[in-house]
Parts: structure tokens; sequence; C-alpha cells
């Protein structure tokens, strides 16, 4: 992507595995600048790098220590805030976007990005906020709207990934639909069921329609609809078989 992804700053982080959880965070999601304000001394073998995942090998090492101040001069900064309940006469920096609204906005931008998160506990105070560029705060329960540090950078970078990562781990959404001579034949299969199993004639037609609008939403595959073809086939056939059996023990003569 032409876009510089974003990098993520952590102002003075209390628990290295929240640092860890966000390094794995990055990770998941396409980013790989960690920027950490005044953070405790990470060991290798404490809780950072156990949190951290594969991003113990190159997010968590490669973080850098910088100086807010730094943040704020270098890059368009985003906060990150609960914003409980409050609205633009009582709350320091008001409106805020959500990070869908935030994504679509920097689709529109290049500029270096900053995603500020605050403390534990704390977040970040007002001055920090009043010196931010824009704030995003993460909807939730308005009993409860308050989220850890780990699992609100997870949100948020998450939302972003569209900007962040250009191959997920999912195939491809779009689907293939089924040849129409298929689909067809499946219908086709459908009315001799009908047939076998000698369904009432005034329902039929609506029944038919009914099985036609729901295949038609559904879009099936070909791996579906052969997989529909031979189940009816073989549902036809034991049915026809049946039949043919009790014929020929109703046969009159049969019994003479």
């Amino acid at each position: 992507m032409s876009r510089q992804n974003p990098v993520v700053v952590v102002v003075e982080p209390k628990t290295p595995g929240n640092i860890g959880t966000i390094a794995r965070a990055m990770k998941n999601f396409g980013l790989s600048e960690l920027k950490l304000v005044d953070p405790p001394e990470l060991h290798r073998d404490g809780d950072a790098y156990g949190f951290a995942g594969h991003a113990r090998e190159d997010v968590l090492p490669n973080a850098e220590t910088v100086e807010f101040d730094d943040v704020v001069e270098n890059y368009h900064t985003v906060a990150t805030t609960a914003i409980t309940n409050e609205d633009s006469r009582r709350h320091v920096r008001y409106p805020f976007k959500t990070p869908v609204e935030l994504r679509e906005s920097l689709k529109t931008v290049e500029t270096r990005t900053a995603l500020v998160f605050g403390r534990e506990g704390t977040g970040l105070d007002n001055g920090e906020l009043e010196r931010m560029d824009e704030i995003c705060s993460i909807p939730a329960s308005d009993e409860y709207p308050v989220l850890n540090l780990g699992q609100a950078a997870t949100v948020l970078m998450y939302e972003l990934r569209e900007l962040t990562v250009e191959e997920t781990q999912l195939p491809d959404v779009e689907l293939s639909r089924a040849p129409e001579e298929d689909i067809e034949r499946f219908y086709d299969l459908f009315d001799d069921l009908l047939d076998a199993t000698g369904y009432d004639e005034h329902k039929r037609d609506k029944t038919t329609r009914l099985v036609r609008r729901l295949v038609g939403r559904a879009h099936p595959t070909d791996r579906e609809i052969s997989t529909l073809l031979g189940l009816f086939r073989r549902t036809n056939r034991q049915l026809r078989h049946r039949r043919d059996l009790l014929e020929e023990y109703d046969e009159p003569d049969r019994w003479r």
C-alpha cells in the first residue's frame, strides 16, 4: 500500500503484559512501529514477551522509547479515550470519531499517523488530550464503557485493518455461482421429489416458487449444487423403488 501505516504509541504503560498484548495485536493487523513513552523495563523472560506471541521476534524488540512532545510534533495524532457520558459542554475534546469513522477519514489523507494510547486506569490526561489532532472512542455499553488498554488497542487496530493489511487468512469472499443449467437440473429433481412423495397439487406451485427464491438468494456454488443433485437423485431413486414395490404388492392378481 502507498499509505504509510500508523505507528502505535503507548504513554506511560505500567503493565508489561499490556505492552506485549498491544505488540501482538499490531502483528495481527499489519502494524510494526511501536513507540513507548516512559515504559517499564521489558525483560526477555517477562510478561511483555510472554504476551507478545510472534511479535516478540520483531515488533517488541524494535520498540522505541520516545518523548510525548516528539510524538505531537512529528505525527498526526489520534488519541483514544472512553469519553464516558460527556458532551461538548463538559469534555475537554469533542467531537470524537468511532474506529470505523476514523478508518474512513484516514483513507482520504496521506499522513504519518500515530495512534496514541494512555495509561492503564487513567488514560491520557486533559492536557495531553488537548494536544491531540483527533479523538477516537470505542462504542461500548453505557453502563461500563471502559475497556482495558490491550482490548482497546486490539479493537481499534482491527477496525483499521483495511488500511494496514493487504491480505488476510480468509479466502476470497466472492463466490462463483454454479452454472444455471445445474441449478435448473436441481429444480427438476425437486419436482420429481414432489411427484414421488405425492405432494399436494394445490400447494405445489407455491412450494416450487419458495424453493426457487431460496436458492436464488443463496447463490449455490458448484460443489453445493453438485452435492444437492447427488442427494436428490439418490432420494428420488429410492422413493421410486419403494413405490414400485408397493404397486407390485398391491396388484390384486398377486394374492389369488
